[in-house]
């Protein structure tokens, strides 16, 4: 379209400015039409470039429609099953029964690598246990975590809590009945009130104000202002919350989920964010929040789990390693590999040559 309308806007320009030449050598026309025509000739040919801007953008916006339309009608992939039903959890047990699962090809996707992330796993969480995943990166931990919250189907085997096939209940049901604190804290833009009412919104503002100060998060929301002037627990935080900074955002997650008092709580990398110190203070809070409940814990920072009831260490999918702290430790297996390396192993345990030699005597290093 651009070339066609170059093309005939010089086609435009040269015949006319011709025709007008011809004309005015035949004293038709005086010089006064020639630049008169000129002019509106060139103005001609600056307005059919502006519409062809706007005809083009309006085009432009209107694939950006089409696309958005596109993904906001796209079916869910996961769907509640007609005689779905609410998940009752009274006791909070999980048992993995034999699942299976891989990324892409459960959808048949074509590449999809034939082996799965998991397949066979087994095990049980027992009502009010306190579980730590742990194992290198892609080993399985998130997985496992999405596939309880149903954000997959199994390829094959279930998973049950209190004996209630998780693919047979209402997802939404299912998710009211766990928290979860994630590493990546997305926060709505809104007000911190509003954002730690997402976890129970019938609650009291007394209650999210005491959930916040044992999320040890009530100090700096104090201090809180927007542009607008709004402070404290009416400022808003900002889309996804850039407004506070890592640590502030996970504490009012923190909160969230100490307002909600869910009977399964997941963490995540819960506290991945905060500097030891306030690691510290919140660990406190997090093992009251703990009681008696079950629990899920994920963490690369092995300090956060050493407490946990039960250390589960996968690797590829598989559980590789089992029991608590000392026991693994003990064992002088890939938990223990871990944890030497997070309690100084990064540290080389002799100096370099270079700085032995620079500390002897030129006779003695001779």
């Amino acid at each position: 379209m651009t070339a066609l309308l170059f093309t005939l806007n010089g086609l435009l320009i040269a015949g006319t400015a011709g025709l007008a030449l011809w004309l005015w050598s035949r004293e038709s026309i005086t010089l006064g039409a020639i630049a008169l025509v000129t002019a509106l000739v060139l103005r001609i040919s600056q307005m059919s470039g502006w519409v062809l801007n706007l005809v083009t953008s309006i085009f432009e916006n209107v694939g950006v429609v089409q696309e958005g339309m596109e993904t906001i009608a796209r079916p869910h992939g996961i769907v509640d099953r007609p005689e779905a039903r609410d998940i009752v959890v009274n006791r909070g047990e999980i048992p993995f029964d034999a699942i299976g699962f891989n990324y892409g090809s459960a959808r048949g996707l074509p590449g999809a690598d034939p082996a799965r992330v998991i397949d066979g796993l087994s095990f049980n969480i027992r009502p009010g246990e306190k579980v730590g995943l742990i194992g290198r990166s892609g080993a399985g931990k998130s997985t496992l975590v999405n596939l309880l919250l149903r954000f997959y189907d199994l390829e094959k085997g279930r998973i049950l809590i209190d004996g209630q096939d998780i693919a047979g209940v209402t997802q939404e049901s299912l998710r009211t009945a766990i928290s979860m604190v994630t590493q990546d804290t997305s926060l709505l833009h809104r007000s911190v009130f509003e954002n730690i009412f997402y976890g129970r919104p019938d609650a009291s503002m007394d209650a999210a104000i005491e959930a916040a100060k044992r999320a040890h998060a009530h100090e700096f929301i104090l201090g809180l202002e927007d542009k607008d002037g709004r402070k404290g627990y009416d400022a808003r935080v900002g889309e996804r919350g850039v407004k506070l900074s890592g640590g502030q955002r996970q504490r009012i997650a923190i909160a969230r989920v100490l307002l909600k008092n869910a009977r399964i709580l997941i963490l995540d990398e819960a506290t991945s964010e905060l500097d030891s110190e306030a690691e510290a203070a919140i660990q406190e809070q997090l093992f009251n929040l703990m009681a008696g409940k079950t629990v899920i814990a994920i963490a690369h920072r092995l300090s956060t789990v050493a407490a946990m009831d039960r250390l589960i260490v996968l690797n590829r999918g598989k559980i590789v390693e089992e029991g608590d702290h000392a026991q693994l430790l003990r064992r002088g297996g890939l938990y223990a590999g871990l944890w030497n390396r997070q309690s100084g192993g990064f540290l080389p345990t002799g100096k370099p040559k270079q700085q032995q030699d620079e500390r002897l005597s030129p006779s003695e290093s001779a």
